[in-house]
């Protein structure tokens, strides 16, 4: 399960866009509006490490478009982390908020650093100087941040506070993925893969199959990845495969889910390490072949690029339920759709997350919070609402789901951009 830097995925990203916009039939001025980033900002952030001595770290936010509201994304801490990957995961996160119609435009931030070298305490001052460096940026009217990849609640708290204490007041709306005790909102931690389940449970329905006893693998075991298989285990699905870090696990018979997390929890940094003692499953040799398996509904939730044309050939479920962003190449779009696999793509498929960021902004705002059934009874709503827009669309456009997600959501940020009209 590989960081696959080599590819751009930037470029991937506007090849989307490309396919979306020749459907449309977008003028080039249209297109020069809303396909670039508005803001790309690169800072160095000096560091005093525990031992006295100082480290630089590189740093990135990328506001891709505040056309239909303040530019919202996750920030993520890794040691490859680059400026093209921020750029890219902006630019779905744009459309991510467009194809659930939240409104927010589309950010995203970065830091080049494995968070698991550092102690507590670096971790809290690179977090904090990142937030005091990027303060001008930040704003619940103009860009509010969320965690992303070994980013989570605890890291938001140091960023809300470094900000709330710069502008002397309390102001939660400036992040979302709080802790329940300083404006976070209930039901924020499952929301990514509870809105993926609602995809797939709607792709089943419209597609008059049953659910129960239905094959799952899942690339991926961090909190999408394994509230998936939650989710999905208990609806009846039977999840065959799951990995992480530490390698592929499969039972053709099926794994059992709450003992795969309670090893997670028992483990120093949550992982699936030692589920072969646990359970019986095959550890398998080579992590990717999950993606190959013989199973009805495959669910990337790690990282970009994982399934290309190198591979795309042998990937053998009905159904891709893309949890990650951006873990197919456009070269494999293609050859998945020449074998008829449906895939319900990540600026869909994973907006729950950013979806329940909204609720949380919007609780934050009012200073009144909801119990966690209104707020999954929302989150439902949004997506089922969303899913059967996309579907529609690519119904009568004749496209695959990812163009139809692109093309509902293009033509919102572009119609947003439209009324909005340029500042002279």
């Amino acid at each position: 399960m590989g960081y696959l830097k080599q590819r751009n995925p930037f470029e991937n990203a506007l090849k989307q866009f490309d396919k979306a916009a020749k459907v449309l039939k977008l003028s080039k001025n249209q297109i020069a509006v809303v396909k670039e980033p508005r803001r790309v900002t690169e800072v160095n952030l000096p560091i005093r490490m525990d031992n006295g001595s100082i480290q630089v770290f590189k740093a990135f936010r990328v506001q891709h478009s505040i056309a239909r509201g303040p530019a919202k994304g996750g920030i993520r801490y890794h040691p490859q982390v680059h400026v093209d990957e921020v750029k890219a995961l902006a630019f779905w996160m744009t459309y991510k908020c467009a194809v659930v119609n939240v409104p927010f435009g589309g950010g995203k931030g970065g830091i080049v650093v494995d968070p698991a070298k550092l102690s507590p305490a670096e971790l809290e001052r690179l977090s904090r100087r990142y937030f005091a460096e990027m303060s001008d940026l930040f704003g619940p009217d103009k860009d509010i941040p969320a965690p992303d990849v070994n980013t989570n609640s605890q890291v938001m708290c140091w960023m809300f506070d470094t900000y709330s204490m710069q502008h002397k007041e309390h102001i939660p709306g400036v992040i979302t993925g709080k802790p329940l005790g300083i404006g976070g909102s209930a039901g924020r931690e499952v929301a990514t893969a509870l809105g993926m389940f609602h995809c797939v449970v709607e792709a089943y329905r419209i597609m008059n199959k049953n659910l129960e006893g239905a094959s799952v693998a899942i690339q991926g075991f961090g909190n999408a990845g394994s509230n998936a298989a939650k989710f999905l285990s208990d609806a009846g699905a039977k999840v065959v495969a799951i990995s992480d870090i530490s390698g592929a696990y499969y039972n053709p018979d099926g794994i059992n889910v709450n003992t795969a997390l309670s090893t997670c929890a028992q483990n120093k940094r949550w992982s699936l390490q030692g589920l072969e003692k646990q359970l019986q499953v095959e550890k398998l040799k080579d992590p990717m072949k999950l993606l190959e398996l013989d199973v009805d509904i495959l669910i990337p939730a790690a990282l970009e690029d994982q399934i290309t044309e190198e591979n795309a050939a042998n990937v053998q479920a009905r159904l891709i339920a893309e949890c990650a962003n951006g873990p197919i190449t456009v070269e494999a779009d293609a050859i998945l759709d020449k074998k008829g696999v449906r895939v319900i793509p990540d600026i869909l498929c994973n907006a729950g997350g950013v979806t329940v960021s909204y609720l949380e902004w919007v609780q934050n705002r009012m200073g009144y919070y909801w119990a966690e059934e209104r707020v999954n009874e929302d989150l439902k709503r949004f997506m089922v609402t969303a899913f059967q827009q996309v579907w529609q669309t690519s119904e009568q456009y004749k496209v695959n789901l990812r163009i139809a997600a692109f093309i509902l959501s293009i033509r919102r940020v572009t119609e947003a951009a439209e009324l909005r009209g340029l500042y002279a």
